[in-house]
Formats: C-alpha cells, sequence, structure tokens
C-alpha cells in the first residue's frame, strides 16, 4: 500500500515579520535625531538630565500604579472572603487603568523624546479611559470573531491542531469499556514491559 504525500508547502511571511523590524529601526534613527537635535540646541548636559529625569519619573510611576494595583486585588479578596455564600459577587468596578499607567512609566524610562511623550500621554487620565475602552471593544469584538460552535476546550483543541506547521490530523478514538477482559480471557496477557527503543 503506497501513500501519496501532498508536497510540503512553505507558509508566507507575514506581513508583521516584515514591518516591526523596520519599524523599530526607524523609530530608532528619528530617536537618536531627535536626541542630536536637541543636544546641539540645548547642549549635552540638558539631554542627559532629560533622560536621567525621565528614568526617575517612569520609576516612581510603575512603583505608585504597582502599589495601587497590589492595594486594588487586596481590597478585592477582601471583600470576596467576607461575602455570604448566597450572595452575588460585585459587578461594575472595571478597571483602574494601572495596566495603562505602567506602560506610560516604562516608556518614559526608555531613552528617547518620542517614548517619552507617548508615556506622559498615557498619564492623562481621559486618554487611559479612552485607551481602555477602545482595548476593551477590540478583545470583545476578536473574542466574538474567534468563537467555534462548542466549548472553549474545543476552540482550544482546533487552535492546538493547527500548530505549528498548519497539519491537521484527523482521528476517531473508540474505546470499549463494556468489554472488560477477566483473567480467564483469552486476550489477557498480563502486564506488559515498558518499551524500549
Amino acid at each position: 500500500m503506497t501513500t501519496a504525500q501532498s508536497p510540503r508547502t512553505v507558509p508566507k511571511r507575514s506581513r508583521a515579520r516584515t514591518f516591526i523590524p523596520l519599524g523599530i529601526a526607524a523609530w530608532l534613527v528619528l530617536e537618536i535625531w531627535l536626541l542630536t537635535v536637541v543636544a546641539d540646541v540645548a547642549g549635552g548636559l540638558t539631554v542627559l538630565l532629560l533622560l536621567v529625569g525621565a528614568v526617575v519619573l517612569g520609576a516612581v510611576v510603575i512603583k505608585s500604579a504597582g502599589r495601587r494595583a497590589f492595594r486594588n486585588l487586596t481590597e478585592t479578596l477582601q471583600r470576596q472572603q467576607q461575602r455570604q455564600p448566597g450572595e452575588a459577587p460585585e459587578t461594575g468596578t472595571g478597571s483602574t487603568g494601572n495596566g495603562f499607567l505602567m506602560l506610560g512609566g516604562l516608556l518614559i524610562m526608555l531613552p528617547g523624546l518620542i517614548t517619552d511623550v507617548l508615556g506622559l500621554l498615557l498619564l492623562i487620565p481621559p486618554v487611559r479611559l479612552a485607551l481602555g475602552r477602545y482595548a476593551e471593544r477590540s478583545l470583545d469584538r476578536r473574542m466574538r470573531a474567534a468563537a467555534v460552535p462548542g466549548s472553549l476546550g474545543d476552540a482550544f483543541q482546533q487552535a492546538r491542531m493547527r500548530q505549528p506547521d498548519g497539519k491537521v490530523v484527523q482521528g476517531e478514538v473508540i474505546r470499549h469499556d463494556d468489554e472488560r477482559q477477566s483473567p480467564g480471557h483469552p486476550g489477557d496477557e498480563g502486564p506488559r514491559p515498558p518499551l524500549t527503543p
């Protein structure tokens, strides 16, 4: 019996794998150019003070956002422990934007003027709120689009079957639990030794 093998197809390179390295390179060149322009206008010491100040400010923002997130988590756990067994869980507490605060602090810490401006924008509460709503809607839309009939386990199984090379192996497992072998059954050979390579 011969089996026909389909020719191996090379997957196409995604656009993200092409444009992300180019975008990072362009961003780095722009950051270095802006730092040299500011150094020519204001002096090298000013640029050094800006970079050190940005690192300190970013660290303070990340530390305060982390403390706030830990405090919120502690309060939530305490409320859940104090809740009575028949009581419904609280809803509507919402996100406080600690993730965007930490991201803002990280962007401020990175050396460069563009990342500093983006990080400072993330410190403004209306900007964080708008970005949080956009991220929530986007995630909700993607989850609805990726919904497969069945449970979450089915979706996980579907995703797992198609990775990493895209091949899908179809199969069926048949299990005969009602035909248990008894000690006198002719198919009973006792324990089998482990398989060795």
